[in-house]
């Protein structure tokens, strides 16, 4: 299909192609663009991120205080786990609903495309603020990303002030993108795409999109509790002024725990997106890959104090919450059935991104069994606040989220430069990051089985050895990262032209454009076959 440019009597100043310079990306309504700045946002994030998790694990590379100060450690932990949650996977997730959406619904472009760039614009100066802070007199946040109370408010840093906003503004910008997301699924979609019809990515990202509206204003809350708690003489969180710390926790994990699912049902979305090009065969299960994803989304505003299970939580609390968590595998369960099931007898190839993909399902596996471990109240009491609990939810966001991104990249990056990334480049980046990541987070489950309390400087002889192999993981799983980034700039720069399909197995409107996908992708919407819905 060739680019077909419509003029409108009424919007004359969409025809055009993008503006040049700074301006374009500065005053871009394009969602293309928009993804894009989202997409290298993110990529930035991931470094800075990386940079603290790589300050954490040199620490932790030997027993005894080495580099850092306890202080400075924590403000590390802290940001490492702030930056990579809400800079770099959400970001990602985002970038990559603004590039696709449109494109897999047949739409010109967003739904509300003044709103989308003041939703990214937002980004940059959240988590320049964030970042500041460590250069402040008296340091960063330095309580962990879970900012529990009172530690965050009666012993915090003055700069946890300068936090709150940062959170408020990340908070804004979720939201806007996530009311954007949803306008534009809706209403958008070209004739004959019913709901029903949509890809699993689209369907992912409307559910997701909820669950944003639905959580994002209860952080919101509780940051503003912590900043009046902090300057204005309330004791929500002060039990000397009659607060309850603990409520602080139930506020926040009734955020969390839906916020795992935000990073977590989009990369659902990817990888069913991906396996059955590479296995050349229809997902296997489509209805119920919906319905599992919905399930997930509905029980993850149930188990909220599963995180909590040793506060004090009276035994009926305890049963509920068990039980509850438990309930989501098998919704879980259903998914892996089905990408496994996809794969079954297909004429699969292994291309990098399918090569993602495999790993995604078998490493997000791992790390969901570890969450059911995690599930049994009287076990979590010994789990709790380990490095088990550090080496599951590496396990979920790491090989889970962000290798689905990764994998995500190396998938449509052809369709956005117009050119093949390099193959056996890609595959040396798999393997590099696949070997550091487990080599850098399996240990940490015999570390924290062995009784390793999380975020802490410094430790007992008996760890050293787990702590070792971890910190050369990490290394590698860091560095492999920057083979990442040269990939993609060779792909961009000089890779060689990729055809308008890309994939020989791929299905779906977005491969019915050229590539490099023109500024404006369907000015007249495409009517939809059979043969270009989900399958």
């Amino acid at each position: 299909m060739s680019e077909v440019v419509v003029a409108h009597h009424d919007d004359d100043h969409h025809d055009h192609g993008p503006d040049k310079g700074l301006a374009r990306w500065l005053f871009t309504t394009n969602h293309k663009d928009i993804g894009t700045l989202y997409m290298w946002f993110s990529f930035l994030m991931l470094f800075i991120g990386g940079l603290l998790a790589l300050v954490i694990r040199t620490e932790l590379f030997q027993p005894g205080l080495q580099f850092v100060d306890p202080n400075f450690f924590n403000q590390m932990t802290t940001n490492h786990g702030l930056i990579m949650v809400f800079g770099a996977i959400m970001p990602a997730f985002v970038g990559l609903a603004n590039w696709m959406v449109p494109m897999m619904i047949g739409a010109p472009d967003m739904a509300l495309p003044r709103m989308n760039n003041l939703s990214f614009w937002i980004l940059p100066l959240a988590f320049g603020m964030m970042i500041s802070t460590l250069f402040m007199e008296g340091g960063g946040p330095n309580f962990g990303w879970t900012f529990y109370a009172p530690l965050s408010t009666t012993y915090a840093p003055d700069s946890v002030t300068y936090f709150i906003f940062a959170i408020h503004l990340a908070g804004a910008s979720s939201i806007m993108g996530a009311i954007n997301i949803i306008a534009t699924i809706l209403n958008m979609r070209a004739p004959g795409m019913t709901l029903m019809k949509m890809p699993l990515f689209v369907w992912t990202w409307l559910i997701t999109a909820y669950l944003l509206l639905a959580v994002m204003p209860v952080l919101a809350g509780a940051v503003t509790m912590m900043l009046f708690d902090i300057h204005f003489g309330t004791s929500f969180f002060n039990a000397a002024g009659g607060g309850d710390p603990v409520m602080f926790q139930h506020i926040f994990w009734f955020f969390g725990h839906p916020e795992v699912y935000i990073m977590i049902l989009p990369a659902f979305g990817i990888v069913s997106q991906i396996i059955p090009t590479f296995a050349r065969k229809p997902l296997f299960g489509y209805d119920s890959m919906v319905y599992a994803v919905a399930s997930i989304a509905f029980l993850s505003f149930i188990v909220w104090a599963h995180h909590m299970f040793t506060v004090g939580m009276p035994l009926a609390g305890q049963l509920f919450f068990m039980y509850a968590t438990m309930l989501i595998a098998v919704p879980t369960g259903v998914k892996v059935f089905n990408w496994v099931a996809t794969m079954w007898r297909g004429a699969m190839t292994f291309e990098t991104p399918m090569l993602f993909a495999i790993a995604f399902v078998i490493l997000f596996t791992i790390g969901g069994f570890s969450g059911l471990m995690l599930s049994i109240a009287p076990a979590d009491y010994q789990y709790h606040d380990t490095y088990f609990v550090v080496a599951h939810f590496h396990y979920v966001l790491v090989p889970g989220a962000l290798f689905s991104i990764i994998a995500a990249v190396y998938y449509w990056l052809p369709k956005w430069c117009g050119n093949m990334y390099d193959e056996s480049l890609g595959k040396l980046h798999f393997w590099l990051s696949f070997i550091g990541v487990n080599v850098t987070f399996f240990p940490q489950h015999f570390s924290g089985l062995a009784g390793m309390p999380r975020r802490i400087p410094d430790y007992a002889l008996q760890f050293a050895d787990f702590n070792m192999v971890s910190s050369i993981g990490a290394f590698i799983f860091g560095f492999s990262q920057l083979l990442f980034l040269y990939i993609i700039i060779k792909a961009i720069r000089s890779g060689q032209p990729a055809t308008d399909r890309v994939w020989e197995g791929a299905h779906g409107l977005e491969w019915t454009i050229p590539s490099p996908a023109p500024y404006h992708s369907f000015t007249t919407p495409p009517k939809v076959s059979e043969a270009e819905a989900h399958s």
